[in-house]
């Protein structure tokens, strides 16, 4: 005895996985396409008024840092050393706020290990 199923099912589910499989694959495209822009984009932060500035990428790798001549005191590295720190986790802050900006609609929301 052969079994039926009801009118609507069965015959749709290839055609379904492979609409799926397509929207995915758009997905990450877009999304590959949208990390490599924010790859090359540059964040500048600054600390202490302006008396360090850095300079990153959206891939977080640092490509410059400027000190005023009056911070570079050899009896102030330690305050040096703090402002270079809060610059750069200020520009680390901007650059992972607008990749989550930019990545999250195409993901509602869904965090993906490794990708932010």
């Amino acid at each position: 005895m052969k079994s039926r199923l009801p009118q609507g099912y069965g015959g749709g589910a290839p055609n379904n996985m492979n609409s799926l499989a397509r929207q995915a694959q758009k997905m990450q495209e877009e999304m590959e396409r949208i990390t490599a822009e924010l790859d090359e984009k540059e964040y500048t932060a600054s600390a202490g008024g302006n008396a360090v500035s850095v300079v990153i990428n959206g891939a977080l790798e640092i490509k410059s840092i400027d000190m005023q001549p009056e911070v570079v005191d050899l009896e102030e590295r330690e305050m040096l050393g703090d402002l270079i720190v809060a610059a750069l986790n200020e520009a680390f802050r901007q650059a992972n706020e607008e990749k989550q900006e930019k990545l999250g609609p195409l993901t509602n929301g869904l965090t993906i290990p490794g990708l932010f």
